[in-house]
């Protein structure tokens, strides 16, 4: 009976349950080691959602057989939205990333090309082909504006909550999910939800797509929720946002951590005191 239940982000959609756990559990481990807590969570308290499948195309095995993407991939509107978003936001933390410039801003043809040409110069984004960030910025797309795609990832979250979940964590879109889930199911036993590497504070692209579910509104306290810990790199492109307080209210216990190269990482974000601290807490809530 998982006392921790962890959702997975973009991305993911040639690993498993099982390979996810063998990386984040350890991770989740040493960040409660960290904090103080090194025995409070067993493997078997801790389970991992995994969706990536739906974003998998069906029949193939491997990465090399999907056929390839191109700039000119890139769907109009919310992809094209979202990829300038990154890249404003990588330019403002890795000097070695050109700023789009005013006449990028109006989206002309060719926004798109500029715009993973820039990117490739990101440290943030180093050893992702353009294949796989096309099939990124699809994944999102896919959560936020394919209400059949939302519903079956919800359907998996539910089905890993049971009377002895106490904490919730949500990487990248994960966090999305996580909080969307939480909203709709206010009588869920979970007391305490981490959220890292978030993009659930970027207007428009995101946080206006929110479906809390029944009556409820974006920016909704999630559910029966006591605490949300939310971390954030400060070099994270996906998490445009750092603070959610302005979005989520001052509940919302923001933090800037610190991952190195590889900002965006799940595990350099549940290996961090602050994520042993805030599983900690949860866990001791009821």
């Amino acid at each position: 009976m998982a006392r921790v239940v962890c959702i997975h982000g973009i991305g993911q959609q040639f690993v498993g349950e099982r390979s996810l756990h063998a990386t984040w559990y350890p991770a989740l481990a040493d960040g409660l080691t960290r904090a103080g807590s090194p025995d409070l969570v067993d493997p078997d308290d801790v389970r991992c959602v995994f969706y990536g499948d739906l974003f998998r195309p069906p029949g193939r095995t491997l990465a090399v057989q999907d056929p390839p993407l191109t700039a000119a991939d890139v769907g109009e509107g919310f992809e094209a939205e979202l990829l300038l978003a990154w890249w404003e936001e990588a330019a403002r933390t890795d000097e070695a990333v050109p700023p789009p410039d005013a006449r990028t801003l109006a989206r002309v043809p060719r926004t798109a090309q500029r715009a993973l040409n820039a990117l490739s110069r990101s440290r943030f984004f180093a050893g992702i082909a353009l294949r796989g960030l096309v099939l990124d910025l699809r994944q999102v797309r896919a959560y936020l504006c394919d209400p059949a795609v939302r519903d079956a990832v919800q359907e998996r979250v539910a089905a890993a909550v049971t009377p002895d979940t106490r904490v919730v964590v949500g990487h990248s879109l994960g966090s999305v999910v996580a909080y969307e889930a939480l909203c709709a199911h206010p009588r869920w036993p979970v007391r305490a939800l981490l959220t890292v590497g978030s993009p659930l504070g970027i207007r428009n692209l995101v946080f206006d797509r929110l479906l809390p579910g029944g009556t409820g509104k974006p920016g909704d306290w999630p559910g029966g929720v006591r605490q949300w810990t939310n971390l954030a790199d400060e070099s994270d492109t996906v998490a445009l946002v750092k603070d959610l307080r302005p979005l989520f209210g001052d509940r919302v216990v923001s933090k800037v951590v610190h991952n190195g190269a590889r900002a965006h990482d799940a595990t350099r974000y549940l290996n961090t005191p602050e994520a042993g601290r805030a599983v900690s807490d949860g866990c001791g809530l009821d």
